[in-house]
């Protein structure tokens, strides 16, 4: 069991930040690992990573430390995960993506280009004869909803758990590619579906979360068996202060709720770490979409490295101070990959019963809910599994569990979106209640000044009989004209 992998890299100065504080940085380099980080507020603090890159770093380096020897388990059959964490306008897209994903310079190019190349350099330098085929998807993490970025119809994916798969997106799209280039444009076109917007800490700022996976499958021919494996990228959105990125409306919105994800997943990291056994101490991975999608990532089947990305100027010390803190409590959470075989074919060959279909798999699941439920809640969930297209292959009791656990805390979501909507309009009523109490004082008050006056109570008596006496004499009038 080992630790996750964890690096520090610096970008250049801003054109801003070098107008506003000069040449002057919050860092002074140690060595390879090791850097002392100065703030005005905290003090000096020493901070120790596997690998910091400072700001003349480049990318081949970061990969090369960093992603070459994920990319290479992952072609063994190991899972893995790379994430880049940090704030807004830090760099971690360049990072990732480099100044676009099909960008020319090989000096320029981001992590993402040079994993889909090492994929397949991997794989074709590898000395088994086996069979390979890549699979990529991609989704964002956008307002706490999953969206599809190769089909944007599919705005709402859900998030599974199987025990032998783990976590799963249920009917996300799956590309096959043969080649990097056809990868590279794959990618381009979800990238362009992403959402992103203008904030005055940067102007192309990131506002979802970025999902990457390569699906890896090897057919294994001399047992007949199949091994599949995950390589997954993740491109964090930067937290902001509202004050510095100065959001409003719309983008004010999604930054709450980017700073509200990467809250909870501070709160999975602080929760792995605490000290206490993991089997004891509960982790909140459902708190977000976020940690719900990296639960395999930092719950220890895979292998895992995070990239924190930081300003080396004092401007952002503080924000580049808490990105570090981060980093080093993440350093501590033990990974435990594990591989991952498929025996459907060996079992048909030795003639075990095939698994059930989903449908099967979905009636057994409603069987064993029947007994705990009422009939019309059964119902209810019935037509919620053919909505939704939630199917499980429950083979064993374990899984079967994990079916309804998973059934039961999305009833109990719905349920608690529909008590949050129920307190939205009762907000509104008050709201509108008090409104019109207001207005109603207010009529009294004008009312009260009114009658306080002497004059108005004696002449408005008499204005109204003379506009009457008027009003009849005058109508009579013209009754002998009228008959």
């Amino acid at each position: 069991m080992s630790n996750i992998a964890v690096c520090a890299r610096f970008r250049p100065l801003s054109t801003k930040e070098r107008r506003d504080d000069g040449d002057s940085i919050c860092i002074q380099c140690l060595d390879s690992d090791t850097f002392t980080f100065k703030d005005e507020k905290e003090g000096n603090s020493t901070f120790t990573f596997d690998r910091v890159f400072y700001e003349n770093s480049e990318q081949a380096q970061v990969y090369d430390f960093l992603a070459l020897p994920i990319v290479q388990d992952a072609v063994k059959y190991t899972n893995g995960t790379i994430i880049t964490y940090g704030q807004t306008g830090a760099g971690k897209t360049y990072s990732m993506e480099g100044p676009g994903i099909l960008e020319s310079d090989d000096q320029k190019k981001g992590l993402l280009p040079r994993v889909v190349d090492g994929i397949f350099e991997c794989i074709k330098s590898s000395k088994n004869a086996n069979k390979y085929s890549v699979k990529l998807s991609m989704v964002e993490i956008y307002m706490e909803r999953v969206r599809d970025l190769f089909d944007l119809a599919k705005d709402n994916i859900q998030i599974m758990e199987n025990k032998s798969q783990g976590i799963l997106l249920n009917g996300i799209t799956e590309v096959s590619i043969k080649d990097p280039g056809e990868a590279l444009q794959s990618l381009a076109s979800g990238i362009a579906n992403r959402a992103v917007g203008e904030t005055q800490m940067n102007i192309t700022s990131s506002r979802s979360h970025c999902v990457y996976i390569f699906t890896l499958q090897q057919e294994l021919k001399k047992d007949n068996r199949s091994r599949t494996s995950k390589l997954v990228l993740v491109d964090l959105a930067g937290s902001e202060k509202v004050e510095k990125s100065g959001a409003e409306g719309r983008v004010l919105e999604e930054a709450k709720s980017i700073n509200k994800s990467l809250s909870a997943l501070g709160n999975v990291i602080n929760a792995l770490t605490s000290g206490s056994s993991v089997k004891t101490n509960h982790i909140p991975y459902r708190d977000s979409k976020l940690t719900r999608i990296l639960q395999d990532a930092l719950g220890g089947n895979s292998r895992t490295a995070l990239l924190c990305c930081c300003s080396p100027s004092p401007s952002n010390a503080p924000e580049s101070l808490s990105t570090l803190r981060f980093g080093a409590r993440a350093s501590h959470i033990k990974a435990s990959p594990r591989v991952k075989c498929n025996e459907d074919k060996s079992a048909k060959k030795h003639g075990t019963p095939p698994s059930p279909d989903k449908d099967e798999s979905c009636e057994r699941i409603l069987n064993e809910l029947q007994k705990r439920l009422d009939e019309e809640d059964v119902n209810l969930l019935e037509e919620l599994f053919i909505l939704e297209g939630i199917f499980f292959d429950p083979n064993s009791e374990e899984e079967l569990e994990l079916a309804l656990e998973d059934v039961t805390l999305k009833t109990i979501v719905s349920l608690k979106q529909a008590v949050e909507e129920l307190a939205c309009e009762v907000k509104e009523l008050k709201n509108e209640n008090k409104a019109l109490k207001d207005e109603i004082t207010r009529v009294k008050v004008s009312d009260a000044k009114f009658v306080k006056t002497g004059e108005a109570s004696s002449v408005v008596p008499r204005i109204l009989g003379l506009c009457s006496f008027f009003s009849v004499s005058w109508f009579e009038s013209f009754l002998p004209l009228s008959r």
